[in-house]
Parts: C-alpha cells; structure tokens; sequence
C-alpha cells in the first residue's frame, strides 16, 4: 500500500489535501507515475522555487490565492482558478508575494 492509496476512487478537495506552513513550502504527491505524476504545494508568502529547467512540459493550476511564474523572465500573475504551462527547456521560477496552493501536473513523453 502506498501514501496515496487511501486518495484513490474519492471525491476530495485538492486545497484541503496540503496545508500553508509559515515559512515553507509544502508539498504532497498525488499521483506518481514513470509516465508522471501530480503534486500538491502551499506556499507561504515570500516563499518560492528558483529558476530551473525541465525537460517536458509542467502546468501550474492555482488552488489559492496569487502565484507569480517568470517564465524564461517574463512574469506572469496567476490567481485562484488560472493555470499556465511551463515549456519544456524554458527557464521558469515560481514567487509567492502572497501565500498560494497550487497543482503541478507533469507528463513524461
């Protein structure tokens, strides 16, 4: 049995499944795949994830609150109900100048 068994066949509120945490970044694996897999985070106000690469595409859904995402430099707002795709081979970095949640979903080709 493994950490998400007990998420299976559920209807579940994916903003109730990961907690805000002051000063952190909190994050729990929903689904984990070789073929990808999809992870929950909150982010506490002036936290983020530095600039970095992947080498496939990630979109970003905004559970709560406000994430900026640069993308190759360029900001992009998100708020609550929005989402954005990260390109496979770009740049990109995620800010909290407010606390947010987010899900990760990213597919291995």
């Amino acid at each position: 049995m493994t950490e998400t068994d007990d998420l299976i066949g559920h209807a579940l509120n994916l903003a109730g499944l990961v907690e805000y945490q002051e000063g952190s970044v909190v994050s729990k694996q929903v689904i984990k795949k070789e073929t990808g897999n999809v992870t929950l985070f909150a982010f506490d106000a002036g936290e983020g994830l530095s600039e970095h690469t992947a080498p496939f595409d990630a979109l970003v859904y905004i559970l709560d609150g406000e994430a900026e995402v640069m993308i190759s430099g360029d900001p992009n707002v998100v708020i609550e109900g929005e989402f954005i795709i990260m390109p496979a081979g770009k740049p990109h970095a995620l800010n909290a100048n407010k606390r947010f949640k987010m899900m990760l979903v990213m597919i291995r080709e």
